[in-house]
Order: structure tokens, then C-alpha cells, then sequence
């Protein structure tokens, strides 16, 4: 097995989390929140798509699925082009709001291109350098592993949330 296989199989687990939370949902259930506060299903998947869509077009040096193929026109969230939803504001959060076919269609989009670059890797590949700004300086296989842990944590969030949702129906 090489690296990128990996990989592959992290990212195949990802998308399985992030399906498993979305489906089935209505678009106020996957906008409701736990607190006034909390992060809803519909902002935890947006955001931890924007991440790897960001990150991923980053190390690849090519453009984000958000911009390139209308996911954002599609949205229609009054953020810039660049959002990715990092410091957001409870306010902020509120406003993402999608039914369940937007939300994983933007997601297996990304999860698509995600899949035709790492199809390309080879382990040396991994070493490279993709940003210096940190020390040690970050490689393409650390950052990856950033996203795919990144993705992982939200996407249990968001399973956790609908589990939430599920039960308050339920009483």
C-alpha cells in the first residue's frame, strides 16, 4: 500500500461520517442548534468542506470547487468568496443554512476533487514543502493529515448534533 492509498481511505471515511450526518434531514433540522450559541449541522458541514475545498486547492495550486463550479452563487451566503467559516461569530453561523442535496453535493464535489489529487501522490510526494510559514514548516502530508483530522472532528460534531435533533423529536 502507498501513502496515498492511505489517504484515499481517510478521506472515503470522511465522506461516510459527513453523509451519515446530513441524510434524511430537513433544512431546519440540519439548521438547528443545540444553544443559541452552538454550531449547526448545516454550518459544521459547510465549514469543514470549505476547509479541505481550501486546503486541498491550496497544496494543489489550483482553484476551490466553492468558486470554480458555482457552489457559492448556489449557497447564496453573504460571505466573501474566502470564507471558510474560521472565526465565525454565533451570527455568522446562523445564517448557513441548506437543504441536505446542497450541502452533499458541494461536499462529494470536493470530495471528488480531493480524490483525483490524491490519486497522483507518491510517497516522496508526502515531503514536500507546502507552507514555511510555521517551524517546522508544514509538508504536504501534514497538511492533509491536518484536514482529514479537521473533517473527522466536525463531522462527529455534526453526528453529534443530529443526534440531538433526532431525540428532542422524539420526546
Amino acid at each position: 500500500m502507498k501513502s496515498a492509498d492511505l489517504l484515499l481511505d481517510a478521506f472515503g471515511r470522511v465522506q461516510e461520517a459527513v453523509h451519515g450526518a446530513v441524510e434524511g434531514l430537513s433544512e431546519d433540522e440540519l439548521a438547528e442548534r443545540i444553544d443559541e450559541d452552538a454550531n449547526s449541522i448545516a454550518w459544521l458541514v459547510w465549514h469543514l468542506t470549505r476547509i479541505q475545498d481550501d486546503h486541498v486547492a491550496g497544496v494543489f495550486g489550483t482553484g476551490q470547487v466553492w468558486t470554480e463550479d458555482g457552489w457559492k452563487d448556489r449557497f447564496g451566503l453573504p460571505f466573501s468568496a474566502r470564507a471558510t467559516g474560521y472565526g465565525h461569530s454565533s451570527g455568522q453561523v446562523a445564517k448557513v443554512r441548506a437543504p441536505a442535496e446542497l450541502l452533499l453535493g458541494y461536499y462529494d464535489a470536493v470530495h471528488a476533487r480531493s480524490l483525483e489529487h490524491l490519486g497522483t501522490l507518491t510517497n516522496a510526494d508526502l515531503d514536500r514543502v507546502v507552507d514555511d510559514a510555521w517551524d517546522p514548516p508544514v509538508t504536504l502530508g501534514v497538511r492533509l493529515v491536518s484536514v482529514i483530522a479537521e473533517d473527522n472532528q466536525h463531522a462527529g460534531q455534526a453526528a453529534f448534533v443530529r443526534g440531538v435533533v433526532e431525540r428532542r423529536e422524539s420526546l
